[in-house]
């Protein structure tokens, strides 16, 4: 009986947690007018025709080109901060007591967002 106490606390301190919550990747989209652009992303990731969607770490800083035949290529740079939702289960981790939970969520990147995210391209064409 005690371990199913003990059990049912632990999963309790650990619900906030950003990392399992929201989980360390984001995707992110990118969207071209007109569409059908190539992108490459500086981490070696590419799409073929807009409108695209990355697996990325929500971690990331990267820059993003976005290029089509007959248009000036343009460059965007995506970054991150700190979200809504990943602030809240930060602040869950550190009232609690989840000092390892808030931790986790440092390191993983878990309580960030991409920003621009969507990243929406207007080609010069």
């Amino acid at each position: 009986m005690l371990s199913k106490l003990m059990m049912i606390g632990l999963v309790g301190l650990t619900a906030g947690c950003a990392t399992i919550t929201r989980g360390t990747n984001d995707a992110l989209v990118v969207n071209s007018t007109p569409g059908g652009a190539q992108v490459k992303m500086s981490d070696g990731q590419t799409c073929n025709a807009t409108p695209c969607t990355f697996k990325v770490p929500r971690k990331s800083e990267l820059n993003v080109l976005v290029q089509k035949e007959r248009c000036k290529p343009q460059q965007i740079r995506v970054t991150n901060r700190v979200s809504s939702g990943g602030g809240a289960a930060m602040a869950g981790n550190v009232l609690v007591g989840g000092l390892i939970g808030a931790a986790v969520d440092s390191g993983s990147g878990a309580m960030l967002e991409l920003v621009p995210n969507p990243v929406n391209v207007a080609l010069d064409c």
